[in-house]
């Protein structure tokens, strides 16, 4: 199998942090371009464009030609501040991405959603989040991995008290909740992550919380 080159959307975040760093000690990926709004800790296998707004690596993500995306991309519209901002991280970002990253031969493309993703439910969350992975489908991909992980377990760089005392309940309670509502880890999300576009399988394929665990 021929060194692949591969595209990191979100690896700032907890999800995208740990699939960046899987990518970067796999010795089958030659590359790893990863835009971030803040400088990445430097690799001799990391291109890391940065600006202020992801938006505008667009024009230079068309001359990326890479073989996979990884899209980790995710907020709350309580943190982006609006509607219209999350919509904009959460969907318009990721599938200018994927389109230009198809456009130039991408092949696979692995996506984190939300289990609560769905065009039939009102909640605006909700609703992007089934948007985004129906409009991702119709791009075209020869491989594509949804995963819609639950509760996220890691070390996030941010401080949420609320998350915190749920991921604590959950841990306590873990031999007695299904295996779907149980917490995620962070690495093991991102091992699906990695391995679906290192060896592609045809067609679609959606991961959930209960693979996860």
């Amino acid at each position: 199998m021929k060194s692949m080159k591969i595209l990191v959307l979100g690896a700032t975040g907890l999800v995208g942090g740990e699939a960046l760093q899987r990518a970067l000690a796999d010795s089958r990926i030659e590359q790893v371009i990863a835009p971030t709004r803040r400088h990445l800790p430097r690799h001799v296998k990391l291109v890391n464009p940065v600006a202020p707004e992801l938006g505008l690596l667009l024009p230079d993500a068309a001359h990326w030609a890479v073989d996979a995306v990884i899209c980790a991309i995710g907020t709350t519209i309580g943190k982006a501040g609006s509607k219209v901002a999350f919509r904009h991280v959460d969907y318009e970002l990721p599938i200018a991405f994927a389109k230009l990253a198809h456009q130039q031969g991408a092949q696979a493309f692995a996506l984190v959603s939300s289990p609560g993703a769905s065009l039939s439910i009102p909640l605006y969350y909700c609703r992007t989040k089934g948007e985004l992975e129906r409009d991702i489908v119709n791009i075209g991909f020869k491989s594509l991995t949804i995963v819609r992980p639950g509760m996220i377990g890691g070390a996030r760089d941010e401080f949420r008290i609320a998350e915190r005392g749920v991921h604590a309940l959950a841990t306590i309670l873990r031999p007695l909740l299904p295996r779907g509502l149980r917490i995620n880890p962070a690495a093991n999300i991102a091992k699906i992550l990695v391995k679906s576009v290192i060896a592609p399988e045809p067609g679609r394929r959606m991961i959930t919380s209960r693979d996860l665990v």
